[in-house]
């Protein structure tokens, strides 16, 4: 495939996912509508580049493509005058892929609607994904692998393989990758702003039976899996001025507030002390305090008095 007809394969799939996320959105936010309505606020929305009606057969292929991709059902009600809505439009705030498809894509669909607003509403920027995680997740629902081109940090120059892509994640503004190479024995963590191309092949793969995405970083506090590290009981001491911020933000599923003080509170975790968890404590700085384990008290510890030798 020539460079052209990958960067336009690349733009045609971020450009129908961005039709498909427009289209949950303006349901979701109306409740109950019929095509018709669908169709006015289509021919007035900036992604209808042609300026042309939304063919009815087009919504129900979208329909369709949203009902696999995301597990969401647009459904008609046809007593009611052939109105469309999502069924169990409920669960749509309780997490998962649903609400990251409200709170990221749906907004920034409105957004860009909104001419004058945009100046006034300001986001974090996530360098990677815009290109590649549309293809990623056809691939994933389609069992297709994948030919990726991909150089870490860690090389000095970019290597060209095919993947079996398993689940994306995205953390700390980036968006990650796991996948199987079909030069390893166990799936592999690919950051995405470091791949140089990527693009399905007509090679299926079956996803290994029990492979659970949530499952596989129940564990982790953030993107880093490690075989060698075991889930462990860490509790840590945090001083009153930031106490309501972890209990607003949790920073694990398993956080529990153990202890409660007048000038502290004891956080308790079950999961693997990986380098990413050990970095988040050490951003909190002197406002917390690693009670147990020993062993890895002691290692937070080296490592401040590793900083403070760096500023002597």
């Amino acid at each position: 495939m020539s460079k052209i007809n990958r960067i336009s394969s690349k733009e045609n799939a971020s450009n129908l996912f961005n039709r498909y996320v427009w289209l949950v959105d303006t349901i979701y936010r109306i409740g109950k509508v019929t095509f018709e309505e669908i169709n006015e606020r289509w021919m007035a929305s900036e992604l209808n580049y042609s300026g042309d009606d939304l063919p009815l057969k087009t919504f129900h292929n979208h329909r369709k493509a949203i009902e696999q991709m995301f597990d969401i059902n647009i459904e008609c009600n046809r007593r009611a005058g052939y109105v469309y809505y999502i069924e169990n439009a409920d669960d749509m705030e309780r997490g998962g892929v649903r609400s990251w498809l409200l709170n990221t894509f749906a907004v920034n669909n409105l957004i860009n609607e909104s001419h004058k607003l945009k100046h006034r509403i300001l986001f974090e920027h996530i360098p990677s994904g815009q290109h590649f995680l549309p293809l990623i997740i056809e691939a994933m629902r389609d069992g297709k692998t994948m030919e990726m081109t991909y150089q870490s940090f860690w090389r000095d120059e970019a290597h060209t393989f095919d993947i079996e892509p398993y689940c994306v994640k995205v953390f700390k503004q980036r968006w990650y990758l796991v996948a199987k190479s079909l030069a390893y024995d166990y799936p592999r963590i690919y950051a995405l702003d470091r791949i140089h191309s990527i693009q399905a092949s007509e090679k299926k793969f079956i996803l290994p039976v029990g492979f659970d995405a949530e499952a596989y970083f129940h564990d982790s506090f953030g993107i880093i899996v490690d075989e060698d590290v075991s889930a462990q009981t860490i509790e840590i001491k945090v001083l009153e001025n930031q106490v309501k911020y972890f209990r607003a933000l949790p920073l694990h599923l398993t956080q529990t507030e153990k202890e409660k003080h007048e000038n502290y509170s004891i956080f308790e975790y079950y999961l693997c002390p990986t380098f990413d968890f050990r970095q988040e404590l050490l951003s909190k700085g002197a406002e917390i305090e690693i009670i147990s384990p020993q062993w890895f008290r002691n290692e937070i510890k080296n490592t401040i008095q590793f900083m403070l030798e760096r500023y002597r």
